[in-house]
């Protein structure tokens, strides 16, 4: 099946996940708990990832999927191989506490390449896609990243861990970006974040994810014209385009002086 079939069955998909979203949200009938101690989730998540996978199961039989909530066993998957990654509801801790800043993430990876993401937001109705080779939209129309030149005139975006104890050297980072841009953004969801940076509403973004967060978001901002890429080397065998760790997106003009900042505000918590 070619990428833009895979990619309007993946929106379409995308779309029934965001009603369902939706739904949840109006009647509110679902349960909060905690898995790994400090990290929320919702009957919703489950159900939307339940939805989704069907679905993918329908349209694509016997594809391997790399989800957050049904794919518990992810080291036995070949990252190599044809993969659907999916985030049923990027921003679960926004969605529960009523926050708009919602996003369905579906991207498909073929030889650990992502060819095909879409990142849909059903508060806001927003339909982000894109293919690789072809461009980022959003509800259709072509985007274009930020041509921003100077990090001190822009906004910068990202995220923190759910684990308390690991976030002390990210607080440095966060001092040094803000000493030197003009401030900072913490909007709760990766993949939105790496699609505002994809349309200019945002000039960078940086943090550590999984690659449900943001394998379908990482395309859309590349696609777009963001530089794409990590703080430091990737390790051997890992595909650059699945792997979360120090991610690091932006307007071309300011990713050097950015990751030269971060790198220094980590030497700096030696």
């Amino acid at each position: 099946m070619q990428a833009r079939q895979r990619l309007e069955q993946a929106t379409a998909i995308a779309h029934r996940a965001g009603r369902a979203i939706l739904d949840a949200h109006a009647s509110q009938d679902f349960e909060h708990r905690y898995k790994k101690g400090s990290e929320l989730v919702t009957d919703a998540d489950v159900a939307v990832d339940t939805l989704i996978a069907e679905a993918l199961d329908e349209e694509f039989s016997g594809e391997a999927r790399l989800t957050e909530e049904l794919a518990p066993d992810h080291d036995s998957l070949d990252l190599n191989d044809a993969l659907w990654i999916v985030d049923p509801i990027d921003g679960t801790v926004n969605f529960a506490h009523g926050l708009p800043h919602v996003a369905v993430s579906i991207a498909w990876a073929s030889q650990g390449r992502v060819e095909v993401g879409v990142v849909h937001a059903p508060f806001l109705q927003e339909t982000f896609t894109a293919i690789r080779g072809e461009g980022a939209f959003l509800n259709g129309t072509r985007l274009q990243s930020s041509r921003a030149n100077r990090l001190s005139n822009s906004l910068i975006a990202t995220g923190f861990p759910y684990d308390r104890d690991t976030r002390a050297p990210l607080i440095r980072r966060l001092t040094a970006v803000l000493m030197h841009c003009q401030d900072v953004r913490r909007i709760g969801s990766a993949a939105l974040d790496l699609c505002n940076v994809a349309c200019g509403r945002l000039d960078a973004y940086y943090e550590s994810v999984s690659p449900w967060d943001f394998a379908a978001g990482l395309l859309i901002a590349r696609e777009a014209g963001a530089q794409t890429g990590h703080l430091y080397p990737v390790p051997q065998g890992i595909p650059n385009d699945l792997y979360g760790e120090n991610i690091l997106v932006s307007a071309p003009d300011i990713y050097a002086e950015l990751d030269r900042l971060l790198k220094q505000a980590d030497e700096e918590s030696l």
